[in-house]
């Protein structure tokens, strides 16, 4: 890779870690619990998950060590925490199914909870209680370098990953405003974007870097995919909605991740903040041209001259049909979702589009009127077919190893309906999941709970409404269900995305996709089309395949006869529901 120091020199490196006595005495308690996340990350644990919010029962933070299931909960009180807060501990300890209970305060204990910690472990339960002075033990016995290079086999980056931290850096050195990576969900333009940022580390020294994101939540997910990229020196810290560190804390941080909202009001009010960044880093870049991040990237004249800018995307396109020439050049790297699965860079998808609910019979009474999706769907699709559904997930489930399966439904009663019938047959348990649980002390406790047991494989299938899109990071998904019908290609990406991801021992992700609208079959089409396409000259066997499904067998009638009607109408697939796009259909369908 390009070595930039003899134009940029190394900065002098600090000799702070990012867990030190004044990050813990100037720490928001949400900034202390996500510390406390980041010292675990380091130690070695894994499944590190922030469960805290309003009503976690007591559990913060969630993770896994030598085989075990450690809760803690975190308390950034100035005074001591005293016995409630223990019992508050152990209750949950016991509603999670934790193995290892764990206290952790800014401000030591109460006498009678050491007392009462030594009578525990005499009784069996291993309550642990870390204090300031405990943590600064802690992250003193980590290794500096960054948690990638410790763990090489787990995080190293695959061969067109690499190419593209060598493209982004070869821009940077040569003097170009910004770079641009366009890559479909599930190759890791997020690792990508730290593994650079890392690079640049390494050949400058720290450079303080700006990461935006146009949601709260994104903002937090992005600091956490981060942290393993970066040096125990680096500190990071949030700017949004929720937090805001001030202006003397904000220059000492190496890498904030902030929302773009939250940003371009400090722009116009206090500019200062913005000053003294190296980097920016914007994920989900076809937000561009928004009046936000205008006024943000103006500031900073990134990517026009001054800051340089790092685009991440899955499309290059905006949804008002703009494109990014304005801030990018040509991509350093592009790769969308149909090459990623012809190269391999993601796990080979076994894509099946079930015609059993179209009412073929009453393809012959449609007319120029209900021409429509809207007109078409109304006609054409039996709407509830839940023991078929379960039927073929049934079949799927015995075709893979180690099966994980996200079912993605259309409602919340849906969910839990389809949930209940799974675990009637017993061949897996199911608990549905859903933005309901949010609402209340036991139901978060309860979502927490469903999230650690499905990561740990104790829970095979989530059944899920408007949860599980984005955010949640579930690798090994081998199966994933469409029983929810979205029109929306950004939404139904990241819920293919769940089990697009490549884990070891994974040979594919099966999808089951129970079709109940035309422009999903003619997106199906699209799919099969780029995926049979010749690649280099010749027809090679590819480990993707889509295929329409009737009775459990290979519907080939059905698969021609859609493809005659709806195979060539450009723009199908984003049509609004009373566009009057379609034609007639041919004649002779399959008989039903």
């Amino acid at each position: 890779m390009p070595n930039c120091s003899s134009v940029c020199p190394p900065k002098a490196r600090k000799l702070v870690l990012f867990l030190n006595e004044l990050t813990l005495s100037g720490a928001s308690w949400q900034a202390f619990e996500r510390l406390v996340v980041r010292l675990l990350l380091s130690r070695g644990y894994t499944q590190v998950r922030l469960a805290g919010s309003s009503g976690d029962g007591g559990a913060d933070v969630t993770a896994n060590l030598n085989g075990k299931r450690w809760l803690f909960q975190c308390k950034r009180w100035r005074n001591a925490v005293g016995i409630a807060t223990v019992d508050e501990t152990l209750q949950a300890m016991h509603t999670y199914g934790a193995d290892v209970p764990v206290v952790v305060s800014r401000n030591g204990f109460t006498t009678d909870v050491r007392e009462l910690q030594r009578r525990l472990a005499l009784a069996g339960t291993p309550l642990q209680l870390w204090d300031s002075s405990s943590l600064l033990k802690l992250i003193k016995r980590c290794r500096p370098e960054p948690i990638t290079q410790q763990d090489p086999e787990r995080y190293e980056l695959r061969d067109y990953q690499r190419r593209a931290v060598e493209a982004v850096m070869n821009d940077r050195f040569r003097g170009a405003r910004s770079a641009l990576l366009v890559l479909a969900t599930g190759l890791g333009k997020t690792h990508i974007a730290a593994e650079t940022l890392r690079e640049i580390t390494k050949a400058n020294g720290p450079v303080r870097t700006l990461v935006l994101a146009h949601r709260n939540e994104l903002v937090y997910q992005l600091e956490k995919a981060f942290w393993p990229s970066l040096t125990a020196e680096q500190a990071t810290a949030i700017w949004n909605g929720v937090e805001r560190p001030d202006v003397d804390v904000l220059r000492e941080i190496d890498v904030v991740f902030a929302c773009v909202d939250s940003v371009a009001a400090a722009a116009s009010q206090s500019p200062e903040m913005l000053e003294g960044f190296d980097l920016v880093i914007v994920d989900e870049c076809h937000h561009l041209g928004s009046a936000t991040y205008d006024a943000v990237l103006s500031a900073l004249s990134a990517g026009d001259g001054g800051t340089f800018l790092i685009g991440l995307t899955a499309t290059p396109w905006r949804p008002d049909g703009a494109d990014l020439s304005r801030w990018f050049d040509l991509p350093a790297a592009s790769i969308d979702l149909v090459q990623g699965l012809r190269q391999g860079f993601l796990a080979n998808v076994d894509y099946r589009m079930f015609t059993d609910n179209i009412r073929w019979e009453s393809i012959a009474a449609i007319d120029g009127v209900s021409l429509t999706p809207k007109g078409i769907n109304r006609t054409l699709f039996i709407e509830e077919w839940d023991d078929a559904v379960i039927d073929r997930l049934r079949e799927a489930w015995t075709e893979v190893e180690n099966p994980k399966a996200i079912v993605f439904c259309g409602t919340i009663d849906h969910a839990i309906e389809v949930a209940a019938k799974v675990n009637s047959l017993g061949f897996s348990k199911a608990v549905a999941l859903h933005s309901r649980m949010t609402a209340g002390r036991d139901s978060v406790v309860q979502r927490n709970r469903v999230l650690w047991d499905f990561a740990e494989g104790t829970v095979g299938i989530l059944t899920a409404v408007d949860i599980l899109n984005e955010g949640v990071d579930v690798p090994d998904v081998n199966i994933v269900v469409f029983q929810r019908v979205t029109h929306s290609r950004r939404i139904f990406i990241q819920q293919l995305g769940r089990g697009l991801r490549i884990t070891p021992g994974k040979e594919k992700v099966i999808v089951l996709d129970f079709v109940s609208d035309v422009r999903r079959i003619a997106a199906g089409l699209d799919l099969q089309s780029s995926l049979n396409r010749p690649l280099g000259g010749d027809r090679i066997r590819l480990g993707s395949s889509v295929s329409f499904m009737r009775h459990g067998q290979v519907d080939q009638s059905g698969n021609d006869f859609l493809r005659e009607w709806l195979g060539d109408i450009e723009g199908l697939e984003s049509a609004g529901d009373d566009n009057h796009i379609l034609r007639f259909p041919p004649t002779n369908p399959p008989v039903g």
